[in-house]
């Protein structure tokens, strides 16, 4: 069977809202008679991906994502390139740009898909390529951050100080536990760092950022030092790319193995190493902030909290209080990730009950 449109999907953690924008754009589509294809990038990898002969055959190539997804394969087809959230609300309207032929062609990395349609004029800014950056480090290292976080909550179970030796509610589990996930949050700032760069700068930003990560974390410069050095690394190695791109063609190899690395680490750790002490200020002086709260008045606390974790449902502001919530948490200071997983469940609990009991005026 041949698709006359082809869709791809992607969020930053890949669950949710990568399958209810495949959804939505397989039923718009549906709804015309229009053969649809979506292939949906979440956090089980790549579903359902397509074969040459169906790029080929398509006409339009709908992009709907907040994370970076290979769009060199449609160079020379008529791509529409969107964030998710678009794709689930505007699913009708992005299949009708589709059909109304108004797509300029991708035509490669060095140019930018351009459209008539207000739409993709909202979304192919530099803020939004910035955000799938940041996305595309955040959805990496959630999982490291939620698997530390557990195995250091468990391990509270035990008792609020059963990970100090010198405490009488010491468990040898529970130190253990506690150790294991310590080293997990350990990896959250490199990790987020890493795919910040990896983002900008491909392979070549992955492995300066993992090294700049390092530095950041060492020196104590916590999440934000982390996403400064993403974008420090990931920018520098594509200066470094501009620079030098004039090698001759029989020295790639030596540019990918030898000078983008070395130049990279030279460039981007020297400067991390010098802006940690103005970034570690202002992290040690946003956690002092909230961790103050925790004893003098938690409901203000709570009030903080429940506002970043709905400011923008599952935005950078979210990520941001969970990231904040276990990082406080592996200090021992439990009440503010207590807040977070209140905060969390308030949205969802209250549209379950506004479905239960109002679901007549829906």
């Amino acid at each position: 069977m041949s698709y006359k449109i082809l869709g791809v999907t992607g969020c930053p953690t890949g669950i949710a809202h990568t399958y209810m924008a495949a959804e939505a754009i397989e039923k718009a589509a549906e709804d015309k008679g229009i053969a649809v294809k979506v292939e949906t990038h979440g956090q089980r990898g790549i579903e359902n991906s397509f074969t040459q002969t169906e790029i080929d055959a398509a006409d339009v190539i709908i992009i709907a994502a907040d994370k970076n997804v290979n769009i060199e394969r449609f160079a020379g087809k008529k791509v529409i390139n969107v964030s998710v959230s678009k794709g689930i609300k505007n699913a009708e309207q992005l299949i009708n740009q589709a059909i109304s032929g108004e797509v300029k062609v991708y035509k490669g990395s060095e140019q930018k898909i351009i459209s008539d349609s207000k739409l993709n004029q909202q979304d192919n800014n530099f803020w939004h390529q910035i955000y799938v950056h940041l996305m595309n480090g955040v959805s990496h290292m959630l999982p490291v951050v939620v698997a530390g976080g557990v195995m250091i909550a468990v391990s509270f179970m035990f008792g609020i100080y059963s990970a100090d030796p010198k405490s009488s509610q010491y468990n040898v589990i529970a130190e253990q536990m506690n150790t294991i996930g310590g080293l997990a949050m350990g990896l959250m700032v490199p990790i987020l760092t890493a795919y910040i760069a990896q983002s900008i700068a491909d392979r070549p930003g992955l492995v300066i950022g993992f090294i700049v990560g390092m530095i950041a974390n060492t020196n104590g410069t916590g999440f934000l030092g982390g996403i400064v050095g993403g974008f420090l690394a990931g920018g520098i190695i594509l200066l470094l790319q501009r620079l030098l791109k004039k090698l001759p063609k029989s020295l790639d190899g030596l540019k990918a193995i030898f000078l983008l690395p070395v130049l990279g680490i030279f460039i981007a750790g020297f400067l991390m190493w010098y802006i940690s002490a103005p970034m570690e200020f202002i992290n040690k002086a946003l956690m002092n902030f909230l961790s103050g709260f925790q004893h003098s008045n938690p409901i203000i606390l709570g009030l903080i909290i429940g506002i970043m974790c709905a400011a923008d449902m599952g935005g950078p502001i979210n990520k941001a209080a969970y990231v904040t919530g276990t990082a406080l948490l592996a200090d021992g200071n439990y009440l503010f990730m207590a807040g977070v997983s209140a905060a969390c469940i308030a949205p969802p609990l209250a549209t379950g009950f506004a479905v239960l009991f109002g679901k007549k005026i829906l």
